[in-house]
C-alpha cells in the first residue's frame, strides 16, 4: 500500500466498517448526533444474512433509532419461544410476556436482507454517506495525522482503492473481524465449537395458538434445531452441532440438513409436506472473543469484537446494543478523549457482562440437568421468569429476578453435583 499519510485520505469524524445491524445502528446515530460519518459496506444490500430471530429488547433500540413501525410492517411477531426434546418429545413454552417486563413482552422474526437494508437505508436517511461493494483491506495507525485516529484503505468491486483517514473508527465487519484480525487480538473459546447447517422451507407447520410465531428450539443428542416461522408461509431451519455431528458427513450440506431432520422424530413430523425454497448454506459457529473491544481511536463492536453460539438469538441484540454503546463512546472521544475511554471501558464491562449471563447457559445447553431443567414445568422461585427475562434479552439482569436467577443457578450446581454421585434426579427438574 503507498504511503496515504501524503494523501491524507478522505476526511471524516467517524468511519464505520460493515454495514450489518451494528454498523447501521451505530453511523444512524452519529449521524442524529450531527456527525459526519462515512459507512462502508463490504456488499450490497440486500443481501443474505442468517440470525433471522431478535428478542424484545431490541425494542427500546428500535424506538431510539425510529424504526420500529417499519421493523413491524416486515416481520412476524415473536411471542416467545418453545423448546422441545426429541429424547422425550416434551416441550415448555417461554412466554416473553413472564419475563418480568410487560414492555419486552415481543419481538420480531425477520428475513434479514430486508431487515439489514432496512437499518442501512435509515442510517442513509439520517445523512450517513454509504458506500457499498466497499471492502477495508487496511488499516495504518502509525502514518495517522494529528487529527486522524488511523488511515484506512479500502476497495471496491472494481478494484478502485480509496483512503480514508476518520477521527474515530468503529469497526463492525462482523465475522471479518478486521481489527482484531490485523491487531492479534481475537482468541477462539474452546468451549463452544459448533458449525451449522440451514435453509428455508415452505409449509413448515408452526405454532397457530397464542405462541404463533415463536422460535422452535428442537434439542437432539449432539445439538439442537432452530424454525423461524417468516412472511409468506416460510420458515428457517437450521440444525446447529458439536464437531463430532460434523466430523463424519459426508455430501453437501442438503444431504447433511435433510439427513439430520429425518433423524429428528419431533422435526420430521412438522416438516413431512415441507419444500425447500433456497440454497442449503453452512456455516462455522466457532466462538470468539477479542482481548478488548477498544484502543487509541477505535471500537470493534458486534461480531468484530465477539460471537457466541446463536441458541438463545442473541446476534442481533448484542450488535445492536454493541452499535449504540459504540455511537455513544465514538461522540464522548471527538469531544473530549479522557471521557471518551472512560465511557469505552464501561461499555466493554457492559457488553462482557451480557455476554457472559448468556454464555452461562449457552455453554451448559447440551448438559442433561440444563436440559431438564429448561424443560422443567414448574415456576419455583419465579426461576423460569427469570431465564424467560434473560431469553428475552436483558442483559443486565430484571428487576426483581435477579435473587430467582440465582437460585435457578444454585439449583443447576446442586443437581450436577448430585447427578456426578449418581444420584437420581428429583422429579421437579426433569
Amino acid at each position: 500500500m503507498s504511503n496515504p499519510a501524503r494523501r491524507g485520505g478522505e476526511r471524516c469524524d467517524v468511519l464505520v466498517i460493515g454495514g450489518g445491524p451494528a454498523g447501521s445502528t451505530a453511523a444512524a446515530l452519529l449521524a442524529q448526533h450531527g456527525r459526519d460519518v462515512v459507512l462502508l459496506e463490504k456488499d450490497t444490500h440486500p443481501r443474505f444474512h442468517i440470525g433471522e430471530s431478535l428478542l424484545p429488547c431490541n425494542l427500546p433500540i428500535f424506538d431510539r433509532l425510529g424504526v420500529r413501525d417499519a421493523i413491524h410492517d416486515l416481520g412476524v411477531v415473536k411471542p416467545g419461544a418453545e423448546m422441545i426434546s426429541d429424547a422425550t418429545g416434551r416441550h415448555v413454552d417461554f412466554s416473553f410476556a413472564n419475563g418480568g417486563d410487560q414492555a419486552f413482552s415481543h419481538s420480531y422474526q425477520v428475513r434479514r436482507a430486508e431487515f439489514d437494508a432496512t437499518l442501512f437505508a435509515h442510517a442513509r436517511r439520517q445523512g450517513v454517506h454509504t458506500i457499498e461493494g466497499m471492502r477495508a483491506s487496511d488499516v495504518r495507525f502509525d502514518q495517522a495525522s494529528s487529527e486522524a485516529a488511523c488511515l484506512i484503505a479500502a476497495r471496491g468491486a472494481d478494484g478502485t482503492l480509496r483512503q480514508f483517514a476518520p477521527r474515530f473508527l468503529l469497526d463492525a465487519s462482523g465475522r471479518d473481524t478486521f481489527l482484531a484480525q490485523r491487531l492479534r487480538l481475537r482468541a477462539a473459546d474452546k468451549r463452544n465449537n459448533t458449525a451449522a447447517v440451514y435453509a428455508h422451507f415452505h409449509n413448515v407447520a408452526c405454532r397457530q395458538d397464542d405462541m404463533a410465531g415463536c422460535i422452535s428450539i428442537h434439542l437432539t443428542d449432539d445439538g439442537w434445531f432452530w424454525v423461524i416461522p417468516l412472511r409468506g408461509e416460510v420458515a428457517s431451519v437450521g440444525f446447529v452441532g458439536n464437531q463430532a455431528a460434523f466430523k463424519e458427513r459426508s455430501g453437501a450440506p442438503r444431504d447433511l440438513l435433510f439427513q439430520r431432520i429425518r433423524s429428528s422424530p419431533t422435526l420430521q413430523v412438522r416438516m413431512s409436506d415441507a419444500r425447500l425454497v433456497s440454497e442449503v448454506m453452512a456455516t462455522a459457529n466457532y466462538s470468539y472473543c477479542a482481548s478488548t473491544c477498544w484502543g487509541d481511536g477505535y471500537m470493534m463492536i458486534g461480531d468484530a469484537f465477539a460471537f457466541i453460539d446463536p441458541v438463545f438469538s442473541s446476534g442481533v441484540l448484542l450488535a445492536m446494543t454493541a452499535g449504540m454503546l459504540g455511537a455513544d463512546v465514538a461522540h464522548a472521544w471527538l469531544e473530549d478523549k479522557a471521557k471518551g475511554r472512560q465511557l469505552a471501558r464501561r461499555s466493554e464491562r457492559q457488553l462482557r457482562t451480557g455476554m457472559d449471563r448468556l454464555g452461562w447457559l449457552i455453554y451448559r445447553i447440551n448438559t442433561p440437568v440444563m436440559r431438564q431443567m429448561l424443560l422443567a414445568p414448574n415456576n419455583r422461585f419465579r426461576m423460569r421468569d427469570a431465564v424467560t427475562s434473560v431469553l428475552a434479552g436483558n442483559l443486565r439482569g430484571a428487576a426483581g429476578l435477579r435473587l430467582p436467577l440465582l437460585a435457578f443457578k444454585a439449583a443447576y450446581h446442586l443437581l450436577s453435583f448430585a447427578s456426578n454421585l449418581g444420584l437420581a434426579l428429583p422429579e421437579a427438574a426433569k
